[in-house]
Order: C-alpha cells, then structure tokens, then sequence
C-alpha cells in the first residue's frame, strides 16, 4: 500500500473575500492510496481557522501509512481527530474500496441513498455594497445565493443584493464576526427582506447568548459543529448544523452527524471550503434531502479537476467514475 499526499493550487476565477481575508487561489491537499495499481483519491482543505496549516495536516495524513490497510475492517476515526486530514484519506480510502468492489460508494455504504442532482447555494464574497449588488444583479439566476458578512456596513451590503437580486433566496454567513446584539438588530429586517437564515453570527465557544434570545432569523452553527461530539454543545442554542466534511474528518462521521442531527431535531445544511470538485464529490452524496446545500466551490474556481463535477439548471449532479467514487 502507498499512502501520499501533494499540495496542489487551483486559480479563483475572481477574488474571493470573507471577514478573515482574501484570496486568488485554492490551496488543497490531495491524498491518494494506491494498492495493486487501484488509486483512491480523496481531497481537503487545511484550515487556519482550525489551528491547521497544510504541512500539519499532510503530517497528519502520512502518519497512518503505517497502521493504513485499506482491504480491512478500518476505523480511521480510531487514529486520527476529526478534520481535514481524515477528511482527505477516508474519502479516498472509500473511492479505492468502491474501485476495488466495482461498486459505486452509496452502493456500498450505509445511510447513502441512490443520489441525485442538488441545488446549490452561490456564495458572493465581502465586497462594497456597490460591487455586491452588480455581483448579485450577475447571479440572480440562482436558486440560492449566501452572502458572506461580518462587520460594519452589514445592512447596507444586504440591501443591495437585494436591490441587485429583487426576488432570490438569500442566507447569510456572518462568520462568527457578529454580537448578541448585532444579531438581535439586524434579525428582524433581515427577516423583512426575505433572508432565510443566518450561519454562525457568534463566535465560537461564545455563542451561549443564543440560548437566551429570541431568534427570529433561524440560526446554523458552523464553526460551533465539526462531528457527533459537537452536539450536544449546539442545544438550545442553533436550528441547524452545517456538515463539512473538512471538519467532520470524512464521509463517514458526516453521514453519521447529518443522521444523529436530525434525530435531535435540527435541520441539515451540507457546505464546503473553497475546493475542487474532488472535495465536493463525496459531500454531494450526504447533502441528499438536505435542507440547505452550498456546495458551490467549483463554481468559484477558474480551473477544476478532470471529469469535473456537472453543474446546470438541476443544481450539482453526483460524480463520474472518472473523478470520484
């Protein structure tokens, strides 16, 4: 068995901007297992954010070769914490193992159903109100766009997307950079204008005033929720969780926190980071029947991998053999 890992750039078609900066290129980390000539491939996105840099997380990821044996009954979440490196050699692991079975992986993998083609959110990045509403007035054809938010000029932003995109479903991603106070302010006209709902307004690990306030705008935690253990600190608190495999660690603890989530009650928004669509392929499969889906990164690439995800009027389609699965 041969376990690698290469750091691999992909150019942003245009500048992408959230509260914390800016970027042109999406940097990954492609983890490949390779037996008897049949390759795996998984894909992740190391982020500063998590306290993860890309030679942490491939560091993280060459430290399993030794205990990897991908023809076995394997819990990879024995030997690594959730996050982008076990995000990265689960999903590959689980394309080598569905190459190996001739078998496609929601064939083979409990909680996976026969997948379909899903709507996709479209994110628009911080901007002035001027270049938001001209970037809004460009994409009012879609079914969904998700503004990034958090800071000053946050009502002025979303009216004019609003005024640029009269009659499209919006949320927002405040990316943790609001107050209780701020999310009580706004909440209400935000509402008015037809938002749908807010991603992380509070900071994580600061976020018990949202078990205290009224919330009229329905609140999705983000950086408040990685994998199962998360859970219980969300109660009372959020409406929905967001399921990135880059924080769950992989396929396999998504499928199994979008299932315990709902028992508890929450709604399900599937999301990604700014990757391929190598990393967007295992999470089409866990966003069936979500409620919200925001797996638009290739859309906000300039170049992608070969036998890319499709993308048209049905939303993100499943993938090809030929990428992933």
């Amino acid at each position: 068995m041969q376990l690698s890992v290469s750091h691999d750039a992909f150019r942003l078609a245009e500048t992408f901007t959230i509260a914390r900066g800016s970027r042109d290129v999406a940097h990954v980390l492609t983890v490949e297992v390779a037996v008897d000539g049949v390759v795996g491939r998984g894909e992740c996105v190391p982020y500063a954010r998590y306290g993860e840099t890309m030679e942490s997380v491939a560091a993280q990821v060459a430290s399993v070769a030794d205990v990897l044996d991908p023809g076995a009954a394997f819990d990879l979440r024995d030997h690594l914490p959730a996050g982008a490196a076990r995000n990265a050699v689960d999903c590959a692991l689980l394309d080598w193992r569905a190459k190996v079975a001739g078998k496609r992986v929601w064939e083979r993998m409990p909680g996976l159903a026969l997948p379909g083609p899903v709507q996709t959110a479209f994110t628009l990045s911080l901007d002035t109100p001027e270049k938001m509403q001209a970037a809004a007035a460009r994409h009012a054809h879609r079914p969904l766009l998700k503004i990034k938010l958090g800071g000053a000029g946050d009502m002025a932003r979303l009216e004019a997307v609003r005024a640029g995109a009269p009659s499209t479903p919006i949320i927002v991603d405040a990316n943790e950079g609001w107050s209780a106070d701020i999310y009580a302010d706004l909440a209400p006209p935000l509402v008015r204008m037809g938002v749908q709902l807010v991603e992380q307004p509070l900071p994580a690990g600061e976020d018990d005033l949202l078990a205290e306030i009224a919330r009229p705008l329905p609140v999705c935690a983000d950086e408040s929720c990685h994998d199962r253990a998360s859970l219980p600190g969300l109660s009372g608190k959020y409406d929905m969780v967001n399921i990135k495999l880059d924080k769950t660690g992989g396929l396999t603890e998504a499928v199994a926190l979008r299932d315990a989530a709902r028992a508890e009650g929450y709604s399900v928004m599937v999301g990604c980071m700014v990757g391929t669509s190598l990393a967007m392929a295992p999470a089409v499969l866990v966003a069936q029947g979500a409620e919200v889906v925001d797996l638009d990164g290739p859309l906000l690439l300039a170049e992608d991998r070969d036998t890319p995800l499709v993308y048209d009027a049905d939303g993100v389609h499943p993938p090809e053999t030929g990428l992933w699965g």
